[in-house]
């Protein structure tokens, strides 16, 4: 990637007049851009019936930034196949599981299953890679576009096929299917893998070992489709790199991991979510995600928004300064790209009333205004790209785990395994404390305090992982509901958390859900969760008013596992993140208030760089590790070199 900030957002020429984009490439100069997301949504005029070609229009806007040293990623246009595919090709309109075909008339209406979308997908996706190949404007391609976000699953005749595949690819039998979904259980046992369907509406609740299994196709089918793209591309421009934009952090029913390990550079998209108290707090959590799905190395912010969307019940416009401070706060957690969606506004269409970098309203506006500033800040951070953001701590976070906990036949309807991992984060944030998120399977040497908050399903290779990584002297706290199933959804027998009830030192015989709080003698409180557990060489550090055991500690090794039976209140949760964190010798980037954020990016060589962030209404007063103060002012961001040596300025 270059050493800049990529800095722009999706421009979407095919919607103006022409005369329109030299004006549009004027104010992309003006306004420091550097890159643009081109063509995502273009199938329809680059192909406007089927096999009939028309590429003039993308050739002159390719051509137009080449000529403004404007870079492109340029997108394979498969997000949104045209009318004539939805009418020439009805079955390979997705299908609902109540059995339901939907229309064209929106985007992404396809089956990810379907060999005839997949085929010509393929086919635009080379014309435009061949197209393209070696113009001076092309930096990266950008494939497809938000993969699955409105037809993560398929359940049409064509998906049944291919998940049977996929099944008979991962059983070596239909015997051992049948065992692994527990088939035996209200006479669903399988005699033909012909038998087998998605699991589509049915009178009661669905198999769980089907329904993950289903899960896990589904995000495959959606992999397998980015690859192909992706292969293609590599083929006949193999020195351009290939993505496509996730959203991490927000939408769950792909396998973000997956993805990740499939891209030259992950992308992710993020938008706040109004209906939060905090939502720069979430932010963080999407950053932290992005970064440790590329490894800790620098990634993409492929699309945020200057102001309001258009697809929330209440779409709050950003307070002046917000766009620059949610741009930062995504450069501090180790973005190398800020983008936006998009560059102009949209005057027709569904998204007409989803914020942009030049608004309805044109450059005379505090929009403009703040991406001008922003643009000519992020081409003076010299150093800052290719700097890495390192964590200490990392919670354990599997998409697999949260599919398995979302069948509806569990102990409780209030536990959410991922707003739970966000309420552990957003703890350590509070602290202070920088955190990556990390696969159970993943190599957790790197850290020193490993956090599960609940990780209901585990694999013998993620228990065995923590175990190994808690023996080696590491610290590990371990939430309620966790490892309980192994990867197939069958409880592990014994007693829970029957992954680690060795490694935690506690057996746990029966679960609690909970109606209203439950006192503890440290004086905090538990919620919507309980635990009848007992000790089996761990050290009680908090329990029930009852006397039962609420929080636990289990040396192993040369480190130590905590566990908890409850989900504490926040403020409960804080002092025992604390606790662990200090036997575990993690501390803050530097000391700051609360409300105010520091990360610290660095290079090999010492080189590092201390943003502030300061999201309250006040001054406030940042100490570094090396004794230095500094003031950020209300609302604003300080981004505080540092050099060999430990001299230190300000930015």
């Amino acid at each position: 990637m270059p050493d800049v900030i990529a800095y722009g957002g999706d421009w979407n020429p095919e919607q103006w007049p022409e005369e329109t984009w030299r004006q549009d490439v004027a104010l992309m100069r003006e306004a420091g851009v550097n890159q643009v997301s081109l063509g995502i949504f273009s199938w329809s005029l680059l192909e406007p019936a089927e096999g009939v070609f028309d590429f003039g229009w993308l050739d002159r806007a390719m051509d137009l930034l080449a000529a403004n040293g404007i870079r492109a990623g340029l997108a394979t246009p498969t997000a949104s196949p045209p009318p004539w595919f939805a009418a020439s090709y009805p079955e390979a309109l997705p299908v609902d599981a109540d059995g339901r075909r939907l229309h064209h008339g929106s985007r992404q209406g396809f089956c990810p299953s379907s060999p005839i979308y997949r085929d010509r997908a393929l086919r635009i996706a080379e014309r435009v890679a061949t197209r393209y190949a070696g113009h001076p404007a092309l930096a990266l391609w950008h494939v497809h576009n938000e993969y699955g976000c409105h037809n993560a699953r398929c359940y049409c005749d064509t998906s049944a096929g291919a998940f049977r595949a996929w099944l008979r690819a991962r059983y070596s039998s239909l015997d051992e299917l049948n065992d692994a979904w527990g088939t035996a259980f209200w006479s669903q046992r399988y005699g033909e893998w012909t038998q087998i369907l998605p699991p589509r509406a049915t009178p009661s609740f669905t198999n769980p070992g089907q329904q993950l299994d289903f899960r896990r196709f589904s995000s495959d089918a959606l992999v397998e489709l980015y690859t192909a793209e992706r292969d293609l591309l590599r083929s006949v421009t193999p020195d351009v790199p290939v993505t496509t934009n996730l959203m991490a952090g927000a939408h769950w029913d792909m396998d973000c991991w997956a993805f990740a390990a499939e891209v030259d550079v992950v992308s992710t998209d993020h938008y706040l979510i109004g209906a939060r108290a905090e939502p720069h707090i979430d932010l963080a959590f999407a950053a932290d995600y992005a970064r440790s799905l590329n490894g800790g190395r620098p990634w993409l912010l492929m699309e945020h928004s200057t102001s309001a969307v258009n697809w929330q019940p209440r779409n709050l416009a950003k307070a002046p300064g917000e766009l620059r401070r949610n741009s930062l706060q995504h450069l501090a957690r180790g973005a190398d790209a800020i983008m936006f969606f998009q560059w102009r506004a949209s005057r027709a269409g569904a998204e007409k009333w989803h914020s942009a970098m030049l608004p309805h309203a044109g450059p005379d506006t505090k929009i403009f205004r703040e991406v001008k500033a922003l643009g000519t800040e992020l081409a003076g951070l010299d150093g800052v790209p290719g700097s890495r953001v390192t964590a200490d701590v990392a919670i354990l976070l599997d998409h697999a785990s949260v599919w398995a906990q979302d069948h509806p036949a569990q102990p409780s309807s209030e536990l959410d395994p991922a707003e739970e991992a966000k309420r552990w984060h957003a703890a350590l944030w509070r602290a202070g404390i920088t955190c990556d998120l990390a696969h159970p399977e993943g190599d957790l040497s790197g850290y020193r305090l490993v956090l599960v908050p609940m990780l209901y399903l585990v694999s013998d290779a993620g228990a065995a992982g923590l175990a190994d990584f808690t023996r080696a002297g590491g610290v590990t706290l371990v939430g309620p509901y966790s490892g309980i199933v192994d990867e197939h959804d069958r409880v592990r027998l014994g007693g829970y958390p029957g992954a680690w009830r060795e490694l935690l030192g506690v057996s746990v015989e029966e679960f609690f859900p909970l109606e209203g709080p439950i006192a503890l003698e440290s004086g905090g409180t538990g919620t919507v969760w309980s635990e009848l557990a007992h000790v089996n060489g761990a050290k009680v550090l908090d329990a029930y008013a009852t006397g039962e055991p609420a929080w636990t500690r289990h040396e192993q090794g040369g480190g130590a596992a905590h566990y908890l039976t409850t989900r504490l209140d926040d403020a409960a949760l804080a002092r025992v993140l604390a606790a662990v964190c200090a036997e575990a010798g993690v501390r803050p980037a530097a000391t700051a208030p609360p409300g105010v954020e520091v990360v610290r990016r660095a290079h090999p060589d010492g080189r590092a760089f201390l943003f502030a962030i300061n999201h309250t209404g006040a001054d406030a007063e940042v100490t570094t590790p090396a004794g230095a103060r500094a003031t950020v002012p209300a609302g604003d961001v300080l981004i505080l070199p540092e050099v060999p040596g430990g001299e230190q300025g300000t930015h």
